[in-house]
């Protein structure tokens, strides 16, 4: 396993044109290239924000002809580079769509692929509702990545309010957890830091979670507050607004010491 990982979480603003967001994540992730990232997470729905399923379905592709997927397969093999796009939307042959966390090597290879368990489907005012159930197909199977550096589970936004996800994240031998997300600003005040931190805690794991943030169209404003957060709860690394990056210096052996000092945590260590 190897000792020190850099992270990097971008926070975009993501719109509706797949072209212009594709250019604006390549310009971030050749900046966390730059600052020697080796792993390098995006938030959810990095490829496109929209809720209108007829313009979904004709723009987003299939996964062997989906843009996002072509290039950052190049990038990662060419810079030697972990990629996880948070999620992209994509659909299949039949015309479902997926909400889509992807995994890429250094060798520019599909590590693994999680789609989204928990769809949110909520209110938040009368001008302001969600169905993703009528967009998505949900998920069945949680994963769990082995990387360079230990293993990372995969969740996306929605699924930070449901805990026992975490848990078994942690018991199939997570080590850190990606939380890509697009939080609405309503819920995001009342409770973003809180959850991430909360799964942090409860996990002893390091926390990733790059997010959505700002105006992306007339119906849909969202929160930002990227935030890296270690095995104890601590917040490590934090961009509240705008497009950019955070990053920080990870000891995977960090959580082994953290989980140690918590005697809940005695029947997972890691051997």
């Amino acid at each position: 396993m190897a000792k020190f990982l850099k992270v990097a979480c971008i926070q975009l603003t993501s719109k509706q044109s797949i072209q212009e967001n594709l250019k604006q994540t390549i310009k971030f992730v050749h900046q966390a290239i730059s600052k020697k990232a080796k792993l390098i997470i995006t938030p959810e729905i990095t490829n496109i924000v929209s809720s209108n399923k007829q313009q979904l379905l004709k723009e987003i592709y299939l996964e062997g002809n989906d843009p996002f997927l072509k290039t950052f397969k190049t990038i990662a093999r060419e810079n030697t580079v972990w990629i996880v796009l948070g999620s992209i939307i994509i659909r299949n042959q039949n015309g479902k769509i997926y909400n889509r966390s992807y995994v890429i090597n250094d060798h520019g290879k599909l590590s693994a692929k999680y789609d989204k368990i928990h769809l949110f489907d909520a209110t938040i005012s009368k001008k302001e509702k969600y169905r993703e159930s009528s967009l998505f197909l949900k998920g069945k199977k949680i994963k769990v990545v082995k990387t360079p550096w230990g293993k990372i589970g995969l969740s996306i936004c929605f699924d930070i309010r449901f805990p026992e996800l975490y848990r078994q994240l942690m018991m199939k031998g997570a080590q850190f957890i990606s939380i890509p997300a697009a939080f609405t600003v309503k819920t995001g005040k009342a409770h973003w830091q809180s959850l991430i931190v909360a799964r942090a805690i409860e996990t002893g794991c390091y926390i990733f979670a790059p997010a959505q943030y700002g105006k992306h169209n007339s119906k849909r404003i969202t929160y930002g507050h990227s935030l890296i957060v270690s095995p104890w709860g601590d917040i490590i690394a934090e961009r509240k607004s705008g497009q950019g990056l955070i990053m920080a210096d990870i000891d995977p052996n960090m959580v082994n010491k953290i989980r140690q000092n918590i005697a809940s945590f005695k029947p997972y260590l890691l051997k």
